[in-house]
């Protein structure tokens, strides 16, 4: 009542005041929103435009290695050798092409009395057609050649040598035994032919050294689309560096800009491992779309090896961003003011103390050591952060794997310097207490 009587016998110039007082406050409330929408906006725009750009940026990083660094080419082609279904293809090829010259019946008038008797029994048993015996000797040859230690050294000399023709097909630039004709990259298939006849002859199969040189060829890629391609190759090989690091750059400026910069970071980072994981899809529905594509001539299973082979660094690079991305969201929402974070904090805390408190009743003190990272723990903390961010940025190629190893590796080091911390002069128990 007192209130009341008080404000109806103010002065109309205090009234005037009050109501202008309340007028500027209710203007600054309403302006302050105003001043931070552009900032959000920024922040919105340059988050998302980072995310858009992490997938491309995978993909810029795995064109670039393998246009630009041959031992990582052949590091990537190298287990092509030893997989079935390229070798059935290419057994079947080097037989066909081996078929095609072999005219039986001249041939072996040509052949020398002492040898036919060699030939009629590396043939007799094979059947009754003496092409289908031939051919199939020939191919049982051809698998034995192509399932070789000889098959892999020819496989890793060849994509060795070849790189630069690689390079060729998917840049325009280059040439060597890998080509690019009628929409296709080819691999020429001579030398296995060469090493197929050498193991005729040697099996008794004498004819087949007069066999003139062959060059045939697999097919390892082939798409109409392939010229287009090849342009968007060509610039994703010139961007391969940059793109990736001007993705960070703008997720991280984004959350340099936004009001509420850990909600941001959160974001950000699951929005780059979503973007990523993206990515992984559309690898897994390229993959059916290509091998739909392919003509009857080729061979869907070795296809389908060469394409999971060639993407396999671009699939670890998917699976590394998606753990990086959920890490880096998790530790921001764990440093958080969130009731559920605090509250995991909280057992954090809580169940270190409790080795702590073990270790007093056993007499483990820690001395010195103790109180230098109890004074200086928070920049020891960050130090080893910074620690595992070089090891990441420097490791050659991180894996998913690494990324978790070294997070946990983080956590352990971290656990450590809070469990061995102690300020001196004060009990253990107190500073578990105040931490909690």
């Amino acid at each position: 009542m007192a209130g009341d009587g008080d404000a109806a016998g103010a002065s109309p110039e205090e009234l005037e005041r009050l109501r202008a007082r309340v007028a500027a406050l209710e203007e600054e409330r309403a302006a302050r929103p105003k001043r931070h929408v552009g900032r959000a906006v920024l922040a919105t725009v340059m988050i998302v435009l980072g995310c858009i750009l992490a997938p491309l940026g995978a993909v810029a990083a795995w064109t670039a290695d393998l246009a630009g660094d041959t031992d990582r080419y052949v590091d990537t082609v190298e287990p092509l050798a030893g997989d079935r279904d390229v070798q059935n293809a290419v057994a079947t090829r080097v037989t066909d092409a081996v078929m095609s010259r072999l005219d039986l019946a001249a041939l072996l008038q040509d052949t020398a009395a002492a040898d036919r008797p060699l030939v009629e029994k590396a043939l007799g048993k094979l059947g009754d057609s003496l092409q289908d015996a031939v051919g199939s000797f020939v191919h049982d040859k051809a698998q034995d050649v192509v399932a070789s230690d000889a098959f892999e050294t020819i496989w890793t000399e060849a994509n060795r040598r070849a790189h630069a023709a690689v390079v060729k097909a998917l840049t325009g630039a280059g040439g060597g035994a890998v080509q690019l004709k009628d929409d296709a990259v080819t691999v020429d298939l001579g030398p296995v032919v060469d090493r197929l006849k050498e193991r005729l002859v040697d099996d008794g199969l004498t004819v087949a050294g007069n066999i003139p040189e062959i060059h045939t060829d697999i097919t390892v890629v082939q798409s109409e689309d392939i010229g287009k391609v090849r342009t968007g190759f060509r610039l994703l090989q010139l961007v391969g560096f940059w793109l990736p690091v001007l993705s960070v750059l703008l997720i991280a400026g984004g959350v340099a800009v936004a009001v509420r910069r850990r909600r941001a970071l959160v974001a950000g980072a699951l929005g780059f491992a979503f973007a990523v994981g993206l990515l992984g899809v559309a690898l897994s529905v390229f993959r059916v779309v290509y091998l739909d594509a392919l003509p009857p001539g080729v061979s869907q299973s070795a296809a389908g090896s060469v394409y999971d082979t060639l993407v396999r660094y671009l699939r670890v690079a998917v699976r590394v961003g998606i753990v990086l991305g959920v890490v880096v969201a998790l530790a921001a929402w764990l440093t958080g003011p969130g009731r559920r974070a605090g509250f995991v904090r909280q057992l954090w805390h809580s169940g270190i103390g409790a080795l702590r408190d073990t270790a007093d009743r056993a007499g483990l003190r820690t001395g010195r050591v103790g109180h230098f990272l109890y004074r200086h723990r928070v920049w020891i903390s960050w130090l080893l952060v910074a620690a595992a961010v070089v090891a990441f940025v420097l490791w050659p190629y991180p894996t998913g794997a690494v990324v978790f190893g070294l997070a946990l590796t983080l956590l352990f080091a971290l656990a450590v310097v809070e469990f061995v911390a102690e300020e001196e002069g004060e009990p253990r128990t107190a500073q578990r207490g105040r931490a909690s």
